[in-house]
């Protein structure tokens, strides 16, 4: 089941603006609709919205998507969500700072043809997703980071690793104040799109990625913890 599949039982709605309507952004448009977010999609050829289909009752606005006219149009100010992922690396990551550093829109992502760029783009704090590994599920997850997302289960079904949702509220606070939380076992960070082994020092960080180790039948109690504000350690 796919990212967006185990996520429409618990969406909380959201505008998200995606830069380029190609095969990615139509795509992404589509399944952000589907969940009840309201959608605005920027290309620069009228004709690519043609690829949204019928269906798609979100806002379309022709332009460049870093410019700032073209931003305040599809609603950038009200927005918690921006995808760039036009054909072009520059305009992407341009159109992802502005709208990180210039909106300060919290879940934003770019698509990067270049892997070696890409990392170091991850290290200016813009998440990014190469194509040689690109997915719309990878996508969906960074601009709307609720719940988990598994990444391997052993086979009696009983134990998963996941990358799981941490409040914004856990910055700050040591990995261990999430083991004494939980149930569960934190196996690595992923930080500025390096892995991450934690230690007892180690501290949660605004864009980490946090993978853990638990028990399926403890993954409500985890998710749940996690996604509000830590008691007092």
């Amino acid at each position: 089941m796919s990212y967006s599949a185990r996520l429409r039982s618990k969406v909380n709605p959201m505008h998200v603006v995606i830069m380029g309507c190609g095969r990615v952004g139509s795509t992404l448009a589509n399944e952000l609709q589907a969940l009840g977010h309201s959608v605005a999609v920027i290309d620069q050829e009228r004709e690519a919205f043609r690829r949204l289909g019928s269906d798609f009752n979100g806002k379309t606005v022709t332009g460049v998507g870093f410019d700032r006219d073209t931003l305040l149009e599809a609603g950038i100010e009200k927005a918690e969500a921006f995808a760039a992922v036009s054909n072009g690396d520059n305009s992407n990551i341009l159109a992802a700072r502005v709208a990180r550093e210039t909106y300060g829109v919290q879940n934003v992502v770019a698509r990067i043809y270049d892997p070696r760029r890409a990392e170091i783009y991850q290290r200016l704090g813009i998440p990014t997703v190469a194509t040689v590994s690109w997915t719309t599920d990878q996508i969906m997850r960074r601009l709307s980071p609720q719940g988990k997302a598994s990444e391997w289960r052993d086979p009696s079904g009983t134990v998963q690793l996941c990358e799981i949702f941490v409040s914004r509220e856990w910055y700050g606070k040591p990995i261990t104040l999430i083991e004494k939380s939980t149930s569960a076992r934190v196996a690595f960070l992923t930080r500025l799109g390096t892995g991450v082994i934690p230690t007892e020092h180690t501290v949660l960080q605004e864009g980490d990625l946090i993978h853990v180790m638990v028990a399926e039948k403890d993954l409500p109690h985890v998710e749940a913890t996690l996604s509000r504000t830590p008691e007092s350690e």
